[in-house]
C-alpha cells in the first residue's frame, strides 16, 4: 500500500510501548498504529492488552465498536458517498442498487480490494446530492456510472 511501510511487529512493540504511560491508552495506540501503518493489524491485540493489562475481547472490542478503524490495509481509492437524508431524498439508495446491480461494486464491502466506496453521513454539499468525496475532492449529482468510473480510475492509478 503506497505511503504506509509494511506492518512491522518491532516498530508496533515500540509504539505501544511509548504510550502504555498514558491514562486511558487503548485509542491514543490505536490511532498511532493506524497512523504509521494505515491499519492496525490483528497481531497489535495481544501486545496493547499485555501492555495495559486488558483482554483481548477488551481491545478487539475498541478496534471494532470505531468504524474508523481497519484491520486491514485501505485500498488505494476510497469513493466516500454520502448516504444521509438529503442525499437519501435525492437518490442515494437508488445509486447504491445500482452500483451493485449494473457494476458489481457493493457498498461498504470489507473486501472491496484496492477500489472501495463506503458510506458517509453529510458532506455538507446537500443541495447537490447525491454527493460523493474522492481524494478530497468534492462531487455532486453522482450516480451509479461515475462512481463506477471514480473507483475504475483508482484502480488504474494503485
Amino acid at each position: 500500500m503506497a505511503g504506509y511501510p509494511a506492518w512491522d511487529q518491532d516498530s508496533a512493540r515500540t509504539i505501544v510501548a511509548g504510550l502504555a504511560h498514558l491514562e486511558g491508552a487503548t485509542l491514543p495506540m490505536l490511532h498511532a498504529l493506524q497512523d504509521a501503518f494505515g491499519y492496525v493489524d490483528p497481531q497489535a491485540v495481544p501486545l496493547i492488552a499485555e501492555a495495559l493489562n486488558l483482554s483481548r475481547a477488551e481491545v478487539h472490542g475498541a478496534i471494532s465498536f470505531y468504524h474508523d478503524f481497519r484491520t486491514a490495509p485501505q485500498p488505494a481509492r476510497i469513493v466516500r458517498l454520502c448516504r444521509a437524508e438529503a442525499c437519501q431524498a435525492l437518490g442515494c439508495e437508488a445509486v447504491v442498487e445500482d452500483l451493485a446491480h449494473r457494476h458489481g461494486i457493493v457498498v461498504d464491502d470489507p473486501q472491496a480490494g484496492d477500489a472501495a466506496v463506503e458510506t458517509v453521513y453529510c458532506l455538507g454539499n446537500c443541495a447537490l446530492g447525491p454527493s460523493a468525496l474522492v481524494d478530497g475532492e468534492l462531487f455532486g449529482r453522482v450516480d451509479a456510472a461515475r462512481i463506477a468510473a471514480l473507483c475504475r480510475h483508482g484502480r488504474a492509478h494503485s
